[in-house]
């Protein structure tokens, strides 16, 4: 089975007071992520991902070294003729560093979604991951 490996950021900010950034898709939410270019790290990766989907760039954000979230599928990839793959999506915990503008390019907006776990978004990546966050990030 071909395996297919994604990698991106939950970013937080501070102020005006603890809140996690959502991309919007028509019907549904997503986080900054893409896929894993050869050569490159999943940090690599996440930070690419996160600049190009949003603007802010790597040297606007502080990854926690200790989080790393992984989860793993199986969808079925029309690049692929809608073969079923086995995908990663690796995320890290990012803090944002000051202030930055989001610039949406791949989605139809953004949100900022202030922190008071428990959320529910989806079943699969961002409700799991979000549930291994609360660990890490003080409540509001």
């Amino acid at each position: 089975m071909r395996q297919v490996k994604s990698c991106g950021v939950l970013l937080f900010r501070r102020q005006p007071q603890t809140a996690f950034l959502l991309l919007r898709h028509r019907h549904r939410y997503d986080l900054p992520k893409g896929h894993l270019i050869e050569g490159e790290t999943e940090q690599q990766c996440a930070l690419r991902e996160l600049r190009e989907e949003t603007g802010i760039g790597s040297g606007q954000v502080r990854l926690d070294p200790a989080f790393r979230f992984a989860h793993t599928y199986y969808p079925r990839y029309r690049r692929f003729g809608n073969q079923q793959v086995e995908k990663t999506v690796v995320l890290f915990l990012g803090w944002l560093e000051g202030e930055a503008a989001v610039v949406v390019t791949e989605h139809e907006g953004h949100e900022w979604v202030v922190w008071a776990p428990p959320h529910r978004f989806n079943a699969g990546t961002i409700d799991q991951l979000l549930a291994a966050a609360t660990s890490w990030v003080p409540a509001s």
